[in-house]
């Protein structure tokens, strides 16, 4: 079928929509991987690596650390969007080998997900942070479950300001089942990291004894 389809939709990259795999090696050398110095505790980029930085001091934030694969510009902008926005489930593969690259194998016992709203998912036809767990989970060697229900629709973030992200996704997600050890919380985007604090604080509530986030791509200003 993949062969048919191929034939009819020869594929072409996501980035620079030339024929050829989803993601070219052009398109690759140019993303911004974030390897150089971070904060640890958020992941945001820094001139040095410290423990905590202005964006994350003080705040209660649910998860150990926050780390991520690429900068949210230029080209990991655009492979992100085609991602989620653009149809394109198969940038799951290649995504998900960038972040178990950049960020190594963390200390975690299972793997989940940012849950999407039903709604969202049903019209999208797929989840992409949940592609991405799942992905991650088979390099990582860990199982990969649903441990948060969310909302059947909620606002989405986009567009939003730092609080109203903080409000609108305030006891969004629930934990229907107990939830023991280190889990690995899995998204697409990390902005503010609203999303991720809710829903770590959740995996918190319900058993969790940390909570280690990866994302696809990090933006350094929300």
């Amino acid at each position: 079928m993949h062969a048919l389809l191929d034939l009819l939709v020869p594929p072409r990259c996501a980035v620079c929509r030339l024929a050829g795999p989803l993601l070219c090696a052009a398109c690759l050398s140019e993303l911004p991987l974030l390897d150089g110095s971070l904060c640890a505790r958020c992941g945001l980029p820094a001139e040095r690596p410290v423990d905590d930085c202005a964006s994350c001091r003080g705040r209660r934030v649910g998860f150990e650390s926050a780390a991520a694969a690429l900068l949210f510009e230029g080209a990991a902008r655009d492979l992100v969007h085609a991602f989620k926005d653009g149809g394109l489930r198969g940038l799951a593969v290649p995504a998900a080998a960038l972040m178990a690259l950049v960020l190594g194998r963390p200390a975690v016992d299972v793997v989940t997900w940012v849950p999407a709203d039903p709604l969202r998912e049903a019209m999208r036809g797929y989840h992409p942070a949940r592609l991405l767990a799942e992905q991650l989970a088979q390099r990582w060697d860990v199982p990969a479950r649903p441990l948060l229900r969310a909302p059947l629709w909620r606002r989405p973030q986009r567009g939003l300001t730092r609080a109203q992200r903080r409000a609108n996704v305030r006891e969004a997600f629930t934990a229907p089942v107990a939830v023991t050890g280190r889990v690995g919380l899995i998204d697409d985007v990390h902005t503010t990291g609203a999303t991720l604090t809710a829903a770590a604080l959740e995996l918190r509530r319900a058993g969790a004894g940390a909570v280690v986030a990866a994302t696809l791509a990090r933006a350094e200003h929300a």
